[in-house]
């Protein structure tokens, strides 16, 4: 199994400052209310710029709001919702 498979952001073989970014959209899956500006700092000192930040926060928040809309109707399938 792979890092990326494993969710193991530490052994993925990515540039520090996008294992910094790829933390935070953990956290705003976990706990969105508990980011901070001190959170947003941190990556632009890890040298990522707002544009960066902002499409890791965007893919994040997506992947977020599919997946609770397939949690809300119980979709485990691909292609569940076909008509019959």
């Amino acid at each position: 199994m792979t890092a990326a498979e494993e969710g193991d952001i530490e052994a993925l073989p990515v540039e520090e400052k996008y294992k910094a970014l790829l933390r935070l959209c953990v956290k705003l899956t976990l706990h969105a209310y508990k980011v901070t500006v001190e959170d947003i700092e941190g990556l632009r000192r890890a040298g990522l710029g707002d544009d960066e930040i902002l499409e890791g926060v965007w893919v994040a928040c997506q992947i977020n709001a599919v997946d609770r809309l397939a949690d809300t109707f119980g979709l485990y399938e691909l292609m569940q919702l076909q008509e019959r």
